[in-house]
C-alpha cells in the first residue's frame, strides 16, 4: 500500500484490510507517520510525535492497528506528556495513567501515533495556541482549522490519519468537522 492508498481509506476499510492480511499494523503506523511528516510543516496540527511506535493497543480491537491521534486536552495516555496548550505546561505533565476514555481507545484496537494541537485549555473556536502556534486548515492554509479540536481535524482532512479524537463542549468537535469538511461524532 502506498500512501495515496492509505489516504484515501477510512479507518473501518483500513481495519479490514488489517484483519483480511492485505496490509500489516506496522505498515499503516509507517504511512501515518509519513503522512503526518508530508503534511504538518504546512499545517502545524501536531503537538507531539509521531512516535517511534504507537503506542500499545489490544491486538484483536475492532480497529485494531488503525493509526489514530489524541487531541492535547481532556484525554491522556500514560507516559505521554500533555501540555493542553498552554505554556505554563509547556514541558509537559506526564500521567501516571491512562484516562478511562484512553483505555477504550487502546481497547478498541486504536494505534495511537501522535497528539494533535489544542488552543490553550481549549477556550477558543480556532486552534491557536502561544506553546505550538496555529493550526492551518488542509483545503486553505490561509484559514483556520477551527478549534478546539483543529489539530485532529486538520490531519482527518489531510488524509494521514483515517480518524482521530475530539471532544466537545461548545462546539470543539463540530466546528473542525465543518471548517475542514468532515463528519464529527459529539
Amino acid at each position: 500500500m502506498n500512501i495515496e492508498e492509505y489516504s484515501a481509506q477510512d479507518a473501518t476499510s483500513l481495519a479490514a484490510m488489517v484483519a483480511a492480511g492485505e496490509v500489516t499494523a506496522d505498515e499503516l503506523a509507517t504511512l501515518a507517520t509519513d503522512g503526518i511528516a508530508a503534511v504538518n510543516a504546512h499545517l502545524n496540527a501536531v503537538a507531539s510525535g509521531p512516535f517511534d511506535t504507537p503506542l500499545d493497543y489490544a491486538s484483536d480491537g475492532t480497529f485494531a492497528g488503525v493509526p489514530f491521534v489524541i487531541k492535547d486536552l481532556v484525554c491522556h495516555a500514560e507516559g505521554v506528556p500533555t501540555r493542553m496548550g498552554t505554556r505554563m505546561l509547556a514541558d509537559g505533565v506526564v500521567p501516571p495513567a491512562d484516562t478511562h476514555l484512553m483505555e477504550r481507545f487502546r481497547a478498541a484496537g486504536l494505534a495511537t501515533v501522535a497528539v494533535s494541537t489544542t488552543p490553550e485549555f481549549g477556550y477558543n473556536a480556532n486552534t491557536e495556541a502561544l506553546v505550538y502556534g496555529s493550526t492551518r486548515n488542509p483545503w486553505d492554509t490561509s484559514r483556520s482549522a477551527g478549534g478546539s479540536s483543529g489539530g485532529s481535524g486538520a490531519l482527518v482532512a489531510a488524509g494521514a490519519i483515517p480518524m482521530a479524537h475530539a471532544n466537545d463542549g461548545g462546539g470543539s468537535i463540530r466546528i473542525p468537522a465543518a471548517v475542514n469538511g468532515l463528519v464529527g461524532l459529539k
